[in-house]
């Protein structure tokens, strides 16, 4: 992951990740909706909370993919209207095969069990109830080719005399003769940003299906408009006393 916040919360998360029961974590229900930005409400005490408005319009199931037949389950859905004539006829078959107006795009949810979806069924914002932790997953932000010190945090070389012209220079990369190479997964300048990050146990704070928003506290990745999946989250903490 290339943001070099010292959180323990923002991270990437592989799809192997593990439960508590050492089985793979996967969520129960999920659902995708588009960023809006921030803002911040006041809750009963007149304590200000930071949210991130995320738009989540109801979203039609195009596929419901099971364990049994695709070896792993998920549900294909879509929100959003688009035009049938600006679709191939693979897409166009697809969704005159699962009976499903087309939509802006195809978007996989991997949820445990499938068992109470149907095709053509629609998930609007009510999914997700105030007070649930989340998971939210998106693209983020692209920084470009960034240096040393803005993509890994370097504290650079010393600011006083001495130093000509090299004060952002990540220094040495390598060691001498022995092994007269520069091992991989150093450190370095590189493209930052731009890539999936899933931030871990965001709380729901309000969902509203009749304006399709939701708010969550906290920051959630990726740009304004970019694409955002929900999920309930799979790495929750412990209540207190230790028992799920």
């Amino acid at each position: 992951m290339n943001n070099t916040s010292s959180t323990n919360r923002h991270r990437m998360v592989s799809s192997r990740a593990k439960n508590r029961d050492g089985e793979s974590a996967v969520a129960t229900k999920a659902i995708v909706g588009e960023k809006v930005g921030m803002t911040q409400i006041w809750d009963d005490q007149n304590r200000a909370i930071p949210v991130t408005v995320v738009r989540v319009p109801p979203v039609r199931i195009v596929q419901i993919k099971a364990a049994e037949t695709e070896g792993y389950a998920a549900l294909q859905v879509t929100w959003g209207f688009r035009r049938s004539s600006t679709l191939t006829k693979p897409e166009r078959g697809h969704y005159d095969k699962a009976g499903v107006d087309p939509g802006r795009r195809l978007v996989e949810l991997r949820i445990d069990d499938v068992g109470a979806y149907q095709v053509g069924q629609q998930l609007t914002a009510d999914l997700l109830q105030p007070g649930e932790l989340v998971d939210a997953i998106a693209v983020s932000k692209g920084k470009g080719f960034a240096g040393g010190m803005k993509r890994h945090n370097f504290k650079g070389l010393g600011a006083s005399h001495g130093t000509h012209k090299k004060h952002r220079a990540p220094g040495s990369i390598g060691a001498c003769a022995t092994p007269s190479r520069v091992f991989k997964g150093t450190r370095m300048a590189g493209r930052m940003g731009g890539q999936q990050v899933t931030t871990l146990n965001l709380e729901i704070v309000q969902a509203d299906p009749e304006r399709e928003l939701v708010l969550v506290k906290g920051a959630v990745p990726g740009p304004r408009g970019g694409m955002v999946v929900l999920r309930d989250a799979v790495k929750a903490p412990l209540p207190k006393g230790g028992k799920a």
